[in-house]
């Protein structure tokens, strides 16, 4: 419309230009200046009557993805296209849900969370007011013109309930090109009564209930792919005869058949496959429908023979793992290589390399191929980059990937995972929280969990020996659930570089013996005369996790500390110990939160908590609080610490106050010898930043796990 109305200007220009090339240039300057002006983000015009002009069709796509939720693809000029997330709204995601035919908008998504759309990108900077009737009525760049990539395809999220009446040929269309739920049922007896369920018929949704695949053509590769869909990391032989008697004396409705996947797909709707027309009953005439048995990961491990594996696989040293997740099965991708853990660079990671990862750990394919650290930043060493798995191997070690530089990744690219893992109907467990009026018995009691178990029965507990049992309900448990928490763990190598010895005059250590952070002989000592011996070193805590470090208690419950000047927000924030090589801890210290602060953080993150004016304390997710080894409380009295060699180690939060998403990093070790005048700190290091050959060698006594402290 711009263009049109400057042609006539535009030609007399052209006319004009021997009056001189400046002013053509000037022309040309104001005429490039209205065309941006004109292709920014302006109101299409309303659209034409015309029978002429075809409306627009939409779609919903991606993996994975609802029946009510992914990409958002729209029917334009005969062919199918994408929309860019470039100040998309949820504005934008409530008049699109109402075209595909829903009441309306719960979300949207960006960068692509439902995979690259293929083809144009339709449109870019939408801004839509809610109420339009149609996408046309929405501000936009114009149709086809964007800046955009596939990897800023947007998604909606729709509510999970259609408009009266509505009717759409696309969103036929749709449903009938895509499989969206997939289950085994379950028909053996023995099969039906316990979970997870490995072995049954494949089963879709299909309008308001499930319908059965044809086998015809079925293989291995396939039924990989459904197991993996099931939570399981590779298929089995499964005895067909029973299956057919089964299917000859049933009412069966096929709606696929011809299915054929590779084996390397993480849904059965990426394979080829048909879908059956009209009445499809009588199909499948020459077969029987789609039976599979999966083989399930040791953490689910039900018979004897798979428990017996679970513990040989235990036993031996993993090469991988993850870490910082919520969830069984989610997490941050560590390898172990030269004997330290390690993390991968996110360049090239997908589905099909973090279902590697997912089988191999025992776990379905992959749901979700992470990046740019969205299950927390990791320290120390990144192994590897560029990892390309075709899918097919058995381990992460076979796929080919380059060996990182220092100037290649960051730990903000950190890649990691979610799997698919077998529904174990934990969630239909009778359960009671806070109010306890309606309790009647304790069930459990002495309760403690490594954090990776299922289920609080796989825990060590006092089994039928309750110690509560007719305590009423004061002593019931309760917890609060969260998809994230803090991680805290130290920098190693800064205890390294800064630890010292200090003979401190007793009249300098009033303030530090009120507040406990001398040994006990110091009470004995010859007050105001006479020193102690300290070690000290500078601490520097991160929070790598994925919420904030938030103190227990409120700041209502806060304790001023007159002597030094400020508020301790826990009792107990962190212990430093001087332990003997079979275990036997010889010296201690402790340093309350004499203030959680951000000292510094990372690149673009900003510091929140600060301790000045009373203000609120923690720590920062990307930030770390430094406490300087010329700090009061800062050390170990060592006083007493006869010459020899020894472990110094510091655990923070030791008292699990306050959640994290990994208590197991939360100890730091370092070999340490002293000769009664000097002390030499070295190999320091994260409790479990090692393999165990090389924790073991650093250790040499059974007094001591690696990645706990009892």
């Amino acid at each position: 419309m711009v263009t049109s109305q400057l042609q006539p200007h535009f030609s007399s220009s052209r006319a004009m230009g021997r009056c001189g090339t400046r002013a053509w240039q000037e022309l040309l300057v104001l005429l490039g200046g209205l065309w941006m002006w004109g292709s920014g983000a302006q109101p299409t015009p309303p659209s034409p009557t015309s029978s002429s002009v075809p409306p627009l069709k939409f779609r919903l796509a991606g993996y994975p993805r609802k029946h009510n939720e992914g990409r958002i693809e729209v029917f334009y000029n005969e062919e199918w296209g994408t929309i860019c997330d470039d100040d998309f709204t949820l504005s934008n995601a409530q008049v699109l849900c109402r075209q595909l035919g829903f009441v309306g908008a719960t979300g949207w998504a960006h960068s692509a969370k439902y995979g690259k759309g293929v083809g144009r990108i339709w449109l870019d900077n939408v801004n839509c007011a809610g109420n339009e009737k149609s996408i046309r009525d929405c501000k936009h760049r114009g149709w086809g013109n964007s800046d955009c990539s596939h990897e800023e395809d947007a998604g909606v999220i729709c509510k999970d309930e259609r408009i009266p009446g509505f009717k759409d040929s696309n969103v036929i269309e749709t449903e009938q090109s895509h499989v969206e739920e997939v289950r085994l049922r379950a028909v053996v007896s023995g099969a039906q009564r316990r979970l997870p369920v490995t072995e049954g018929i494949v089963e879709v949704r299909y309008k308001d209930g499930w319908a059965q695949i044809c086998d015809e053509g079925w293989d291995s590769k396939n039924s990989r792919v459904i197991c993996g869909m099931m939570g399981f990391p590779t298929e089995k032989k499964v005895n067909r005869n029973f299956y057919k008697l089964f299917a000859e004396r049933q009412q069966l409705n096929y709606r696929l058949h011809s299915v054929s996947c590779t084996g390397t797909e993480v849904h059965i709707s990426m394979c080829t496959f048909q879908f059956y027309r009209g009445n499809s009953s009588a199909a499948c005439s020459t077969g029987m429908p789609a039976v599979v048995s999966c083989l399930p990961g040791p953490l689910f491990a039900t018979s004897s023979t798979q428990k017996k594996k679970q513990r040989q696989q235990q036993q031996s040293q993993p090469r991988i793992r993850l870490k910082g997740g919520a969830k069984a099965g989610e997490g941050r991708v560590e390898v172990l290589k030269n004997n330290e853990w390690g993390t991968i660079c996110d360049d090239r990671w997908n589905l099909l390399s973090a279902s590697v990862v997912c089988r191999e750990l025992g776990f379905g394919s992959a749901k979700e191929a992470l990046t740019g650290a969205r299950m927390g930043q990791g320290m120390g060493p990144i192994h590897l980059n560029e990892v390309q798995c075709l899918g097919t191997e058995k381990s992460l070690w076979s796929c080919p990937f380059k060996n990182i530089t220092q100037e290649d990744c960051k730990h903000t690219e950190d890649a990691a995972v979610r799997c698919n893992i077998p529904y174990m109907g934990y969630e239909n467990l009778e359960t009671w929280y806070w109010d306890a009026s309606n309790v009647t018995e304790m069930v459990l009691s002495g309760v403690k969990c490594a954090g990776h178990e299922l289920s609080l029965s796989h825990c060590q507990h006092h089994g039928s020996s309750l110690n509560c049992r007719n305590t009423g309900t004061r002593f019931a448990a309760g917890v609060i659930c969260s998809e994230t928490a803090s991680d805290l763990l130290l920098h190693a190598p800064l205890v390294q570089e800064t630890a010292y010895i200090e003979d401190r005059p007793l009249h300098m250590l009033y303030c530090a013996a009120e507040e406990n952070c001398l040994s006990s002989s110091a009470r004995h000592a010859n007050w105001p005369y006479g020193h102690r011996r300290l070690l000290r070193f500078s601490s520097q805590i991160h929070n790598n996790g994925r919420a904030d470090f938030r103190p227990k208690a409120g700041r209502h419950s806060w304790v001023w500390h007159e002597c030094h000047r400020h508020y301790h927000s826990m009792d107990i924030f962190t212990h430093y110990d001087i332990l003997t090589p079979n275990g036997t801890k010889v010296a201690e210290g402790h340093k309350a939160s004499f203030c959680l602060e951000d000292t510094e953080c990372e690149e673009d993150v900003a510091k929140r908590y600060e301790c000045a004016n009373f203000g609120e304390q923690g720590i920062t997710v990307g930030c770390w609080d430094l406490y300087r080894h010329d700090i009061d409380c800062q050390w170990i009295d060592i006083t007493d610490v006869k010459p020899g060699n020894y472990i110094l180690q510091v655990v923070i939060n030791p008292n699990f106050e306050v959640a994290e998403s990994d208590f197991t990093n939360n100890a730091m070790k370092c070999n340490c010898k002293y000769d009664g005048h000097r002390i030499w700190v070295h190999s320091c290091h994260i409790g479990d930043a090692l393999s165990e050959e090389a924790s073991k060698r650093f250790e040499q006594y059974p007094g001591q796990l690696n990645n706990q402290i009892s």
